[in-house]
């Protein structure tokens, strides 16, 4: 009998070893598993702190980039209003008096029998003769309609332009100055 509790004893000793092991090991684990919470805490510390450090500087280069384009844009501002106060005196300088347009471009000109019939008798400046024209055009809707540019003439425009199918507001003036003289 002194065996069997001898044994009983020895059994009892290895279980509270193997308890105080696993404890041990628990413990153990539990440590370096605050280790590691802690090591990621201060990690996350400082990679918040970088990012803001980091943030403030870009806020910091944002707010001088504005301050600089504020400045600019108030130089550019007063340099318009001095620009605007000196063009407002010139104004009010010329106020009484209009342009008036050059006597050689005013002058009245002979029309010939072919333009006479679409824009009226006697000599006329060539002002007139284009305004009349652009009347004469209007009211007869000789304007391409895909094309407002070209001009479609009818019988009596025909003998101004030379008998031309189509013709551009451009062309127009040219071919009229033949008929001025």
């Amino acid at each position: 009998m002194a065996r069997k509790t001898v044994r009983r004893k020895k059994a009892v000793k290895k279980r509270v070893v193997r308890k105080k092991t696993t404890a041990r090991k628990k413990t153990v684990k539990r440590k370096a598993v605050k280790r590691k919470a802690v090591k990621r805490k201060a990690t996350r510390k400082k990679t918040t702190a970088r990012k803001k450090t980091v943030k403030r500087k870009a806020v910091k280069r944002k707010a001088v980039k504005r301050k600089a384009t504020r400045k600019k844009t108030v130089k550019r501002k007063a340099a318009k209003k001095t620009v605007r106060k000196k063009a407002v005196k010139r104004k009010v300088k010329r106020k009484g008096t209009k342009r008036k347009p050059s006597a050689k471009f005013m002058a009245p000109l002979k029309v010939s029998s072919a333009l006479e019939a679409v824009v009226g008798k006697g000599p006329l400046p060539r002002t007139q003769v284009t305004k009349k024209l652009w009347v004469y055009i209007k009211k007869h809707k000789l304007q391409d309609p895909q094309n407002r540019r070209n001009i479609v003439p009818d019988a009596k425009l025909a003998k101004v332009f030379g008998g031309k199918k189509a013709i551009s507001m451009f062309q127009m003036t040219k071919l009229v100055s033949k008929h001025l003289g």
